[in-house]
């Protein structure tokens, strides 16, 4: 069975987004779970770590991303609003390519998308 890696933006100075963005991660990979598929998100599974004061930003979890990616055979990136301009989801998807790794993207399909849409980008 295959395993997806699922990229979403997540930092951003409003520590609101950046829980709206945990939440809308883990409803998409609850999601694709009910489908039956092997997902894992980086945000959903190191958010409730990175609260015990680890850094936010990409330098540090750099490493960790990629060789979770390393292990995957796919990266989906979740477009919630931000994705484009996000240095970790850029990254990803540089990464997803040298290593071959096909690279999809989906749509949110919830409301949690409007309420991120209308409270601004982020990195």
């Amino acid at each position: 069975m295959r395993l997806i890696y699922l990229a979403s933006p997540y930092s951003h100075p409003d520590r609101q987004i950046q829980e709206q963005r945990f939440q809308a991660v883990c409803q998409q990979a609850a999601e694709m779970m009910r489908e039956g598929k092997l997902v894992f998100s980086p945000i959903a599974h190191t958010h409730p770590i990175a609260a015990y004061d680890l850094p936010g930003d990409w330098a540090f979890w750099r490493r960790y991303d990629r060789a979770m990616l390393e292990r995957c055979d796919e990266l989906v990136v979740l477009q919630l609003d931000g994705w484009e301009e996000s240095i970790g989801v850029k990254a990803e998807i540089a990464i997803a390519k040298e290593l071959n790794l096909p690279v999809r993207f989906i749509r949110p399909k919830n409301c949690l998308e409007e309420c991120i849409s209308r409270q601004g980008r982020g990195k």
